[in-house]
C-alpha cells in the first residue's frame, strides 16, 4: 500500500502568489495548466514513495507544466521552465520527492547517457555479416577474410585444414611455429580419415583379407628370395676362390718352405724317393717373386691347392728328378686361385733364371721357349726331349705347366728351360738368387 503522505504546504509550490494571487489562479488556472483537466493531471502526477514515473517523464511533464528545476540544476535538455512559477519544494530537480528522513533526492534509477554516435561499419564488419554462418567453429572461417589494410588474417601460416576439428588440430601442429604449410597429399589423408565411418566386423575382415598377398605375390617374392640368396652364395663363393684361397694357401706354403728349410739346418737327410705330398725342394723365380715349396705328386688336393708346386713323379707321367744326369725335371702349378705360383709366367723371356733349391745344391736352368697352348692331352711335352721345345738331343731340362686361359682349364701353358749351373749349397747361394 501507498505510505500516507503528509500534508502540502501550498508554499512548497509558491502558494496563491506564484500564479498571482487568487484572482489569478481562478481566472487563468485553466491557462496554467495548458487547459481544463490540466491541474488534475498535475496532482496526480506528483512523485509518491511507490510510484514515483521514471526521470524521464517528470521531467518532460515538469518542464510542459510550467514547473521551473530547483536552484543550481539546469534545466531538462530541449524544455525551457516557464516563466513565472518557482521551483517546487520537497522535490528535487528531476521531479522526485525528497527523502523523508535526510531531505536529500533519491538516486535516479536510470542514468541519462547521451547517445554515441554509432561508427560506420568497416569493410571488414560488412565482409563478416555477408558471410552465412556455418555449423562449426565460425572464428575458424573469419581468419581467412581479408583484413581491412589489406592481406588475410591467416598470414603466413596459409589456409586453414579441410575436415573436421582433429584434421585442422592436426594441420596446426604441422605447420609449427613457423608456419610452414601442410602438404597437400597429407591433408586429403587427414580430411579423409576424419570423415570416414567406422567399419563393420564383417568389413573390417574383408579389408583384411583384401591387404594380404595373393597366391602369385607370395611365389614371386619366394622365387626373388631364392635369388637373392643364390647371388649372395655365389659373391661368397668367388671372394673365397680369389681372395681368401690365396691367403690360405700362401700361409700353408710358407710354413712348409720354413718347415723343409728347418729340416735341412738341421740334418736331417732326405731319401731319394719321396712319398706323395712330401716337399723336397723349393722353386725360385727371381723375375717374378715367386718362391714355392715343391712336393711330390699333382695331387690337387694334397699338393697344388696348398699353394705349393707339384712333381710329375708317379705312374705314365713320372719325370726325372733334378739331380739326375738327363732327363726332364716336369712341375705343375695353379695359374689362378690357391697360391696361383705359375699366374705371370707367360711374362718369361728366354735367358730368365728359374733355380731349384735342394737340400745339397741349387740348380740353375734359364728359360728357352714356351708354347702358349696346348690340348691338356698333350703328354708329349714331358718327354726327356720334350716335343716343341726345341731340344734335338738329350740334356736336363725343366718343364713348367699350367692352364690357360686365366680362371679356366680349358687349356695349357708350356713354358721350358734348360740347367746352366750346379752348384753346391757350401758353395753359397747362386747370383741369381743373390741379386
Amino acid at each position: 500500500m501507498t505510505a500516507l503522505r503528509p500534508e502540502r504546504d501550498s508554499s512548497s509550490y509558491g502558494g496563491e502568489a506564484a500564479y498571482g494571487g487568487a484572482d489569478a489562479f481562478e481566472g487563468a488556472g485553466t491557462q496554467a495548466f495548458g487547459g481544463a483537466g490540466a491541474f488534475q493531471a498535475a496532482v496526480g502526477g506528483f512523485a509518491d514513495p511507490l510510484t514515483d514515473p521514471l526521470p524521464a517523464q517528470t521531467q518532460s511533464q515538469t518542464s510542459s507544466q510550467g514547473h521551473a528545476p530547483a536552484q543550481g540544476h539546469a534545466p531538462a535538455q530541449g524544455h525551457a521552465p516557464a516563466q513565472g512559477h518557482a521551483p517546487v519544494q520537497g522535490y528535487g530537480p528531476d521531479g522526485f520527492a525528497l527523502q523523508w528522513s535526510s531531505g536529500q533526492p533519491p538516486a535516479p534509477q536510470h542514468a541519462r547517457t547521451a547517445p554515441s554516435p554509432q561508427p560506420s561499419p568497416s569493410a571488414y564488419e560488412e565482409a563478416v555479416a555477408a558471410l552465412p554462418l556455418d555449423d562449426e567453429t565460425v572464428a575458424l572461417r573469419l581468419a581467412d577474410l581479408p583484413r581491412a589494410g589489406g592481406g588475410s588474417a591467416t598470414g603466413s601460416a596459409g589456409a586453414a585444414a579441410p575436415g573436421g576439428r582433429a584434421a585442422r588440430r592436426k594441420a596446426a601442429r604441422r605447420r609449427g611455429r613457423h608456419g610452414s604449410t601442410q602438404e597437400p597429399q597429407e591433408s586429403q589423408e587427414s580430411a579423409q580419415g576424419a570423415t570416414e565411418a567406422p567399419l563393420s566386423r564383417m568389413e573390417a575382415r574383408r579389408a583384411a583379407q583384401a591387404r594380404k598377398p595373393s597366391a602369385g605375390v607370395l611365389v614371386s617374392r619366394m622365387i626373388g628370395e631364392v635369388f637373392i640368396t643364390t647371388g649372395v652364395l655365389m659373391l661368397l663363393f668367388v671372394t673365397y676362390q680369389l681372395w681368401w684361397s690365396n691367403v690360405r694357401a700362401h700361409q700353408q706354403a710358407g710354413s712348409a718352405a720354413h718347415h723343409l728349410q728347418q729340416d735341412w739346418a738341421d740334418g736331417k737327410r732326405n731319401p731319394g724317393t719321396f712319398s706323395p705330398g712330401q716337399g723336397f725342394a723349393i722353386l725360385h723365380i727371381p723375375k717374378l717373386d715367386v718362391v714355392a715349396p715343391i712336393a711330390e705328386g699333382i695331387s690337387k688336393t694334397k699338393v697344388l691347392d696348398r699353394g705349393m708346386v707339384g712333381h710329375y713323379g708317379e705312374g705314365d707321367l713320372k719325370t726325372a728328378m733334378p739331380d739326375a744326369k738327363t732327363g726332364n725335371f716336369a712341375l705343375a702349378g695353379h695359374r689362378n686361385t690357391h697360391g696361383e705360383p705359375f699366374r705371370y709366367i707367360n711374362r718369361l723371356q728366354p735367358g730368365d733364371e728359374i733355380v731349384v733349391e735342394t737340400q745339397d745344391d741349387y740348380y740353375v736352368y734359364k728359360m728357352s721357349s714356351i708354347l702358349p697352348v696346348t690340348s691338356p692331352s698333350n703328354t708329349s711335352v714331358l718327354d726327356p726331349v720334350p716335343k716343341g721345345s726345341g731340344f734335338t738331343a738329350p740334356g736336363r731340362y725343366i718343364t713348367l705347366t699350367t692352364c690357360t686361359p686365366e680362371f679356366t682349364s680349358k687349356y695349357r701353358m708350356i713354358v721350358w728351360g734348360k740347367m746352366v749351373e750346379d752348384r753346391p749349397r757350401g758353395k753359397g747361394k747362386p747370383d741369381a738368387l743373390v741379386g
